[in-house]
């Protein structure tokens, strides 16, 4: 039987680059929730002998992604899916950063885990902004409840954003929402594995995507300038990462959280170090 890859955010940077890697030896669901860039990206997929099935969806929407699932289950095995569809701080408010990111990954995961079957992974793509705050910004403590309320899980995260003034508060969203995703691709694992699956995430630095490219003049562009690695990432790059974490290969990953950013946080607290040591 087939197995099949979902890809959400397919029509981005780093979704066709994934899609180019696990389409070798999976039949592939490329999902977006832009129509045309998704059957312009099918096309120059198809182009290159990707077998894939293209699906417009709204990671927002539930039952659209419930939708998404059933066409990939009708295909074949759903061997892992790769969740990269996510917006940043430049495409709109704090709540459709915030809905976007941490309620689309709350519905792909959860849709995953009632479908897929034993042996299965889903990689979620984090950000290096969630290794960016103060932990005492981070409410934690809401996460659990978008398990029981989401309603009430979005109130309390864009409650938590009012910290800043309006102009700054879908920057402070996004890296809320990617703190979510990071949480939750951690703290789910031990439930995610009693059906025998796998959840990991990634966490990118500055990526030279059309979306990457977005932040460039917001401040991210400036990171990396100063970054062990002082360059912009590739899609390809990151690709690689993700395909190989949701491969057979990482059969013992789950659970965790990849830092993939250049060395911008590390060289950050490094240079934080030595400032605070000469005082």
């Amino acid at each position: 039987m087939n197995r099949v890859a979902v890809i959400t955010g397919g029509a981005g940077g780093m979704g066709q680059a994934t899609a180019q890697i696990v389409g070798a030896d999976h039949t592939v669901v490329l999902a977006d929730v832009r129509a045309d860039r998704l059957d312009a990206a099918a096309a120059a997929l198809g182009d290159l002998g990707i077998k894939l099935t293209a699906v417009n969806c709204d990671v927002t929407d539930r039952q659209a992604v419930t939708q998404l699932f059933e066409t990939a289950s009708g295909l074949g095995t759903v061997a892992s899916v790769i969740h990269t569809a996510g917006v940043s701080p430049s495409m709109g408010d704090a709540e459709y950063v915030m809905r976007t990111n941490a309620l689309g990954t709350l519905h792909v995961n959860e849709v995953f885990y009632q479908a897929a079957g034993e042996g299965s992974a889903i990689v979620n793509v984090a950000s290096m902004a969630a290794h960016m705050l103060p932990t005492e910004m981070i409410p934690t403590a809401t996460f659990p409840s978008a398990l029981t309320d989401a309603d009430a899980f979005l109130a309390d995260m864009l409650a938590a954003c009012e910290i800043a003034p309006e102009e700054a508060r879908s920057g402070i969203a996004y890296a809320l929402s990617k703190s979510f995703v990071r949480w939750y691709s951690t703290a789910q694992a031990e439930r995610f594995n009693g059906r025998g699956l796998r959840i990991v995430s990634v966490s990118p630095g500055s990526i030279d995507t059309e979306m990457g490219r977005l932040e460039e003049q917001a401040g991210a562009g400036a990171m990396v300038a100063d970054a062990a690695v002082p360059r912009w990432g590739r899609p390809e790059e990151m690709a690689a990462l993700l395909a190989f974490c949701a491969s057979d290969k990482a059969g013992y990953l789950t659970g965790t959280d990849i830092l993939n950013d250049g060395g911008v946080i590390a060289s950050m607290a490094e240079r934080a170090r030595k400032a605070a040591e000469k005082g």
